[in-house]
């Protein structure tokens, strides 16, 4: 993969540590490198460490491979388990830990991002910038930067700066070269500079840069978040309402997208989102207002939240009317298990709670996905699974497309009739073309059309 960036990153630029080798961390050590810069990538899973060294990525994601192999045979990247040695190597260090839920409670459990940045602070012994990039709540900057001084060999000389990712799954590679935004988190202007420094070669492609305080940097995401989940659940609950009026909510979408002010990115209707960032992030930052005194500010989260939940039992409801109101011993053809497709990634991932939901009202749920098998697999090993789309529909009484792969979407209905035992499917996400599928002899069904 050419960049175009490599030559434009001059010999002085500083060195980069990344801080966490999971999916934003090895995405962003890989891309930087690729950009030209020496990277260090380091985390404490020895295992996870040697194979992104042996040029394996732990998980799928288009264009990432071939651009580890080109970043490793240049030389510029390397990965080590060693917070000291990444002290000794780095300018500029971002951490790039996960944030995942609190088992029991709504906030994010940021232990981890605790341990790496008090960790490093204390093999800091000359000046050097940390920067976040993990999703936390707003607040912990402030006290992040407190811990690096009170630990630090080098003291004050160390300053802390935040800059949120914003990167889509599937379109990762593209978002960290060319993202939509930078947003800087300074509390000094050499903070600034250095960011200016790193980021070069994307400001120079017209990247815009957005210089703010840290609260606000930490505040950007989980705001963003925030509003991409209630544009999502809005037009679900307008499904719901669909559904009791006789209304169809993929004409309703499409009529509110065309309204400037409105737009229709994100405005698609079916089974909800899902996925490591999305429902954790909401939830996280309910409860951080809460915390803050101001949980009433953003309470219609709570329904947000309730209404993604709702499609999925919603979906299991309409697998159950077209077969006739009883799952037990129905045949079901589960065609997607990944939250989204160009992706492997299983967690809270609404295909496979609908594909559970339905094995455990007797359906016999036979599931496949392109790239998220395996994953499925350890984490639902009661559900059957198959070798294709063809392979899990022969002498299905109902297919149920789940994730939105082209490959489903793409799929000749006249084709697949001759597989099925009846012609019968629910669009859990509005993919497929109606009247062609009905064409074709299915009975047809979508959340919230007639």
């Amino acid at each position: 993969m050419d960049t175009g960036f490599a030559e434009s990153v001059g010999a002085t630029a500083p060195n980069l540590t990344v801080i966490g080798t999971g999916y934003l961390g090895a995405t962003h050590a890989v891309c930087m490198a690729a950009l030209g810069y020496q990277v260090l990538g380091v985390d404490v899973d020895a295992n996870k460490i040697e194979r992104l060294a042996a040029g394996e990525v732990p998980f799928f994601e288009p264009g990432l491979p071939e651009l580890l192999a080109k970043a490793l045979d240049s030389g510029r990247l390397h990965f080590t388990t060693s917070l000291e040695e990444a002290a000794d190597f780095g300018d500029v260090h971002f951490v790039c830990v996960g944030t995942p839920q609190l088992a029991n409670s709504f906030a994010a459990d940021v232990q981890h991002v605790d341990a790496a940045v008090t960790a490093l602070a204390r093999n800091l012994g000359r000046r050097a910038l940390v920067v976040g990039k993990s999703t936390v709540p707003v607040g912990t900057a402030a006290r992040l930067a407190e811990r690096i001084q009170a630990v630090s060999p080098a003291g004050d000389s160390v300053e802390l700066a935040w800059n949120p990712e914003f990167l889509r799954e599937g379109f990762a590679v593209d978002d960290t070269m060319r993202p939509d935004r930078l947003v800087f988190g300074v509390s000094s202007r050499w903070a600034e500079q250095q960011l200016r420094e790193v980021f070069a070669p994307m400001i120079g492609q017209g990247s815009p840069v957005m210089v703010t305080d840290p609260q606000t940097a930490e505040l950007v995401k989980v705001a963003a978040n925030g509003f991409l989940a209630t544009k999502i659940s809005y037009i679900n609950a307008m499904a719901e309402v669909c559904e009791a009026s006789g209304a169809d909510v993929h004409d309703l979408a499409e009529a509110l997208g065309l309204d400037e002010r409105i737009g229709s990115r994100f405005l698609r209707p079916g089974l909800g989102f899902g996925g490591g960032c999305l429902p954790k992030d909401i939830r996280a930052f309910m409860h951080r207002a809460d915390e803050l005194g101001v949980g009433q500010a953003v309470a219609f989260l709570r329904e947000v939240d309730g209404i993604n939940q709702r499609r999925r039992a919603r979906m299991v409801d309409l697998v159950r009317e077209l077969a006739g109101g009883d799952l037990r011993g129905v045949r079901v053809a589960a065609l997607g298990a990944a939250f989204k497709p160009d992706s492997d990634d299983i967690r809270d991932a609404p295909a496979l709670d609908v594909a559970s939901s339905l094995h455990q009202a007797g359906a016999r749920v036979r599931v496949f996905d392109p790239v998220a098998m395996d994953n499925a697999r350890r984490a639902y090993p009661a559900l059957r699974y198959g070798d294709s789309a063809v392979d899990v529909a022969t002498d299905a009484d109902v297919v149920v497309l789940l994730t939105e792969w082209s490959q489903f979407r793409e799929i000749d209905p006249a084709a697949l009739g001759t597989v099925v035992a009846r012609r019968r499917i629910v669009d859990g996400r509005h993919a497929l073309d109606r009247a062609q599928w009905r064409a074709a002899g299915w009975e047809y069904r979508a959340l919230g059309r007639p």
